[in-house]
């Protein structure tokens, strides 16, 4: 029974090279009902999570043998899990999302155990959302018709099966993030959203005070579907209020 419980826990890998955090984090999130494993250093950190797949992982940027930008990008080859980096300098983000490394979101120490926690649990409800829309694909052709799978605004096309995105006919690669970042703008073109909108049905957490992620991931985004990010003409800045989609 102890035995069944235990694999129903969702497994959260922390990869910090500070024994404090470590502790503090793991008190915090037993408390919370998940199950916790360790690594004090990079290398020991990807074997780790190569070994034992968690649910989700923890990742400092600043780690001993192997950087956690690194292990980030070798884990992601690998494993599909949300991964959060842990970073002490905010001017980071552009490094941890601006890089095509598959890093899910980040947050910057010192920080709230209770945004952690709901980032946390965010990021695993994303990927578990993910994964049953993945588990729809065994509907029969029939089911699949009357489902309706594209997204097609002017020069953009999103296929929410395949979770793939084109743009005038040829194939953009796109992490998860910015396809879901793009999926939930195109579905109201012309309708300007917020950035703190987009953390909280996006990202799945309130507006905690940090909004650059949005801001990062929507340059990352242009950078690959804009011909000339300086005069974007899909993904349009309402400036002062957020993003919206052009319909042409």
């Amino acid at each position: 029974m102890e035995q069944e419980m235990e694999k129903e826990l969702k497994t959260i890998l922390i990869v910090d090279d500070e024994p404090s955090i470590r502790d503090l984090l793991r008190y915090n999130l037993e408390r919370e009902g998940y199950r916790i494993i360790e690594a004090s250093d990079g290398m020991e950190g990807v074997n780790m999570a190569l070994e034992q797949k968690p649910d989700i992982m923890l990742l400092d940027i600043m780690l001993p043998k192997l950087d956690g930008l690194s292990v980030c990008k070798r884990v992601k080859n690998s494993l599909n899990i949300p991964i959060i980096m842990l970073t002490a300098k905010a001017e980071e983000i552009d490094t941890i999302l601006g890089l095509e490394l598959g890093a899910d979101d980040y947050i910057t120490k010192p920080f709230s155990v209770r945004e952690l926690a709901a980032r946390v649990k965010a990021n695993l409800r994303k990927i578990e959302v993910v994964s049953t829309n993945e588990k729809s694909s065994d509907l029969s052709n029939e089911e699949k018709k009357k489902k309706d799978s594209k997204i097609i605004v002017g020069d953009l096309e999103l296929d929410l099966d395949k979770f793939e995105v084109k743009v005038r006919g040829e194939i953009i690669d796109l992490t998860l993030r910015e396809f879901e970042v793009l999926k939930f703008l195109a579905s109201q073109p012309e309708q300007v959203v917020t950035r703190e909108t987009l953390l909280e049905k996006v990202w799945g957490y309130e507006y905690f005070g940090d909004i650059r992620t949005v801001d990062v991931t929507v340059r990352r985004i242009r950078e690959k579907i804009e011909k000339d990010t300086s005069i974007p003409k899909i993904l349009i800045t309402k400036r002062g209020v957020g993003y919206y989609i052009a319909s042409n």
